[in-house]
């Protein structure tokens, strides 16, 4: 029997919060129209004592750090990483245009703004950022609901019928009994409430509690049980802001591990998304992650699931682009959140003889030279799209 909480009938909407450090009045002001007509709420800091006291005890979705002073900027950053609350949050650098883009990343900045910020170019970054935002904020959302729920794993006896304590995209909560005996090698099947969609995937132990509650965490949920639990959960989540639209794009090159699109607002670099491709009669859905991205130009993203189905709809896509010259691929790409345990990236291997997984894996790699490697792979009937 399905019973709902409180959460499912709550109406009252929650502002994005976004934390900005800068000391510069005139990026201030840029920053301040833009998160505005974004309908993103800015909390100023001039100085980093008062940002690093905003971030432990006040929850953000983006931190915005002017790397003016870069031993400040990744202060900043580090303690909003190490904040509870803020750990997850969209964090975002302002750089001169001669300080170094790699640092920024490595200290955990997810996009980059240059000097001297334009009205125009800091709308595109923060759009992309802004559906970051919601789908973070979304993805760890919970609605309490008691629905039945089968698990099995690997080192217990027989399945343990249960109902679950609430539901979120990336899992579950259960009270059990006894301790399952394996993190790993779990599996659960439910069907979703007012529906006949069954849910059925691998899964793994999040967390125990003391109250012998239990936090079990999908693995490897197809495009299309993601998709639905995402539809039912918007449905009884009416205090988050929808998604925003999926971003348009243009695709340049395709192998059967991945692709490359180019958009004027690339998603960082561990974020899951979720391509659609449609050409002439060929249409699929691709779940993948960003592993390289150029600001302001484009990110080559890995395919995750590398079934039999999804390489046979691939090659099947690709066909279609070859048989007809003059078909133009319609794209569109949407962020499913940020991957943040390294564990998750090995769900995604790649293949050695992929050319272009092996070039998304070069690092080292600058933006001019990486372009430059792409042009000469396009020679090659793995990565190119008929001309």
């Amino acid at each position: 029997m399905e019973r709902m909480g409180s959460a499912g009938s709550e109406t009252v909407a929650m502002s994005l919060k976004s934390l900005v450090l800068c000391a510069d009045e005139r990026i201030v002001r840029v920053l301040r129209r833009v998160l505005s007509e974004l309908e993103i709420d800015m909390h100023h800091c001039a100085g980093a004592e008062f940002a690093i006291r905003k971030l432990t005890r006040s929850r953000f979705e983006a931190v915005i750090v002017d790397y003016a002073d870069p031993e400040v900027g990744s202060q900043v950053l580090r303690s909003a990483r190490s904040a509870p609350g803020n750990k997850h949050a969209v964090a975002i650098a302002i750089l001169d245009p001669q300080q170094p883009v790699r640092a920024a990343f490595d200290q955990g900045a997810h996009f980059v703004l240059y000097k001297p910020i334009s009205m125009e170019r800091a709308k595109s970054s923060f759009r992309a950022a802004r559906a970051l935002m919601k789908r973070e904020r979304r993805r760890n959302a919970r609605v309490p609901v008691q629905i039945p729920v089968v698990i099995t794993s690997e080192r217990d006896h027989g399945p343990i019928h249960t109902n679950t304590i609430d539901l979120g995209e990336g899992g579950i909560a259960v009270k059990l009994n006894h301790r399952i005996g394996s993190v790993r090698g779990v599996k659960v099947a439910f069907t979703l409430p007012g529906t006949d969609y069954r849910v059925e995937c691998a899964a793994e132990i999040a967390w125990e509690s003391a109250m012998r509650q239990t936090g079990i965490r999908f693995n490897n949920l197809s495009p299309d049980a993601s998709h639905q639990i995402k539809t039912w959960l918007a449905r009884h989540t009416p205090e988050l802001e929808p998604d925003d639209p999926p971003a348009k794009c243009r695709l340049t090159d395709l192998s059967i591990g991945g692709c490359y699109l180019e958009l004027s607002a690339p998603f960082p670099v561990r974020t899951v998304v979720t391509l659609s491709m449609q050409a002439g009669s060929s249409d699929f859905r691709a779940q993948g992650v960003v592993r390289v991205m150029h600001p302001e130009i484009g990110m080559g993203i890995e395919f995750t699931r590398k079934t039999l189905q999804q390489r046979e709809k691939v090659e099947a896509f690709i066909q279609e682009l070859a048989s007809d010259r003059g078909v133009l691929p319609d794209l569109c790409v949407e962020p499913e959140g940020l991957l943040y345990e390294e564990e998750k990236a090995s769900e995604v291997a790649a293949d050695g003889e992929d050319l272009l997984l092996n070039l998304f894996r070069k690092l080292d790699l600058t933006t001019e030279e990486f372009r430059a490697e792409l042009v000469k792979q396009r020679g090659s009937h793995e990565s190119a799209l008929p001309a």
